[in-house]
């Protein structure tokens, strides 16, 4: 399943991708994994949220970044939910159109039962038609 949180850049969506995902680790029975691009929030996730700074690493294409996430994916079977923090960045999405990572996002998430929450800085009468019913806060 695939959950988007959109706005503009500076409308708060890590605001509100930070307090969902401390509040999703409460009742989660499985492992909770936040994808940003720098470690600046460590310190405002719980500590039972694995924080993975994407720069560390050298993606540089959509197809990379959906490799990455299956490496995740492949080393945790307890999986639960993935956060990502300015995902058209850390995907190498921005001013591209991202309705086929969205869409290989949905089918991997529906094989391996993962939630993927992303913050996306677009309006959301902007996103791509497959992208317009995951939305779950427009700002």
């Amino acid at each position: 399943m695939v959950q988007i949180i959109a706005g503009k850049k500076g409308k708060g969506k890590t605001k509100h991708l930070l307090d969902r995902a401390n509040f999703a680790v409460k009742d989660s029975k499985g492992s909770i994994v936040y994808l940003d691009k720098s470690s600046k929030h460590m310190y405002e996730l719980s500590n039972k949220i694995r924080l993975i700074n994407v720069n560390e690493y050298p993606i540089t294409s959509s197809e990379g970044f959906i490799g990455f996430i299956c490496g995740i994916i492949s080393q945790d079977h307890d999986l639960e939910m993935m956060f990502f923090d300015s995902f058209l960045r850390l995907a190498c999405l921005e001013g591209e159109d991202i309705s086929e990572t969205i869409a290989t996002l949905e089918k991997i998430g529906e094989k391996y039962h993962v939630t993927f929450v992303l913050s996306v800085s677009i309006d959301a009468e902007h996103l791509p038609e497959n992208a317009k019913a995951d939305v779950i806060v427009s700002l």
